[in-house]
């Protein structure tokens, strides 16, 4: 008797080893989509998210294959959660020191500004109160990763993932446009390379973008804009943690109808963020390694990315309407007209 109840009493870490094995027809899904979506933009450019974004879409077909689900969701919040925390790695203390107060205070304001302009504007177009901060804040922070870190602590609706998706489409469009056109702008206006690297990395979405678009310009520019930009990215975990605060009463109204744990005010992902940016400060992650975490942080947003596309219908997308579109373009207009009025008043 004994000797059959010894393999029986190996068997409760079973289950949980199962758990995991559930993940993988999901995970390896996004996975593939991912890979293609990274060949893609190698191969030819363009914006990775995007496509990750768009091949997710085309193969939401197979996310209804119940074997599929587990991972799909597990990518779509556990894996994007990591790599938010991981943007962490790309920021030191340093650099935002060395912008001075006249242009953090800039930046400051326009991050400020814009999001309230979401907030107010949204419920004038007649979006939700978290749709107006989600879009606010994409514009204002770091585009598409922003917009996937706020949406992780905003109270979830069945159009929580559609609403998503579509300000990340949208907000890389822009953030694309603006790459092209801001480097023209700021040549009109003459600006010198301080200024319109503070144009540059004030404004446009996304970092890549940013990049591409100051070292356009001139080498001087190009790394202002990255430190601005940086600078930006910084305040993600402030306004995430201000806007968990906002809606913590609904999230928990959301969680106890869902049969759900209570969320924290401050979500794991930020304390990861915060330790990885201390840490970087103190100058103990060598280069090498800080490349490496800054590409695992691309990397799982990617991955994150193409599980949400999974989980996403071309039918849902266009359902957005156009109220969406409108609104992450103002915003957009109104970020760039707030910064070029300061860098006026700066110029006098």
């Amino acid at each position: 008797m004994s000797q059959v109840q010894a393999p029986l009493a190996a068997q409760p870490p079973v289950p949980r080893m199962l758990q995991w094995l559930k993940l993988l027809p999901g995970t390896g899904l996004s996975g593939v989509i991912a890979l293609a979506a990274t060949f893609v933009s190698t191969l030819h450019g363009g914006p990775q998210l995007l496509f990750a974004l768009f091949f997710g879409v085309a193969f939401h077909f197979l996310s209804q294959d119940a074997r599929a689900k587990p991972g799909i969701e597990f990518c779509a919040r556990g894996v994007l959660r990591l790599g938010v925390g991981l943007l962490g790695a790309r920021i030191t203390a340093t650099q935002i020191a060395g912008l001075g107060w006249t242009t953090a205070l800039i930046v400051i304001a326009a991050v400020v500004t814009t999001l309230l302009c979401g907030t107010l504007l949204g419920r004038r177009l007649g979006l939700t109160r978290p749709q107006g901060v989600l879009s606010g804040g994409a514009v204002a922070i770091c585009g598409a990763s922003a917009a996937l870190a706020i949406s992780s602590v905003l109270p979830r609706d069945k159009d929580s993932d559609r609403f998503t998706l579509t300000v990340v489409v949208t907000v890389t469009v822009l953030s694309t446009a603006a790459m092209v056109l801001y480097p023209l702008v700021a040549r009109a206006l003459h600006l010198p390379p301080e200024l319109a690297g503070l144009f540059i990395g004030g404004t446009i979405h996304d970092v890549a973008q940013v990049v591409g678009a100051g070292y356009t310009i001139d080498q001087a520019t190009g790394d202002y804009a990255t430190i601005v930009k940086l600078f930006r990215v910084s305040m993600l975990a402030v306004v995430v943690v201000m806007v968990s605060a906002l809606f913590k009463r609904q999230r928990e109204a959301a969680a106890e109808q869902h049969h759900g744990s209570k969320p924290g005010l401050v979500p794991w992902f930020l304390w990861v963020f915060v330790a990885l940016v201390a840490i970087n400060s103190l100058g103990w992650v060598p280069p090498g390694l800080q490349h490496q975490l800054s590409d695992l942080s691309r990397n799982c947003l990617v991955l994150a990315i193409a599980a949400l596309g999974l989980k996403t219908s071309f039918q849902q997308l266009a359902q957005a309407g156009w109220r969406p579109f409108a609104l992450l373009v103002v915003e957009t207009l109104w970020m760039a007209a707030f910064v070029l009025i300061a860098i006026e008043i700066e110029m006098r």
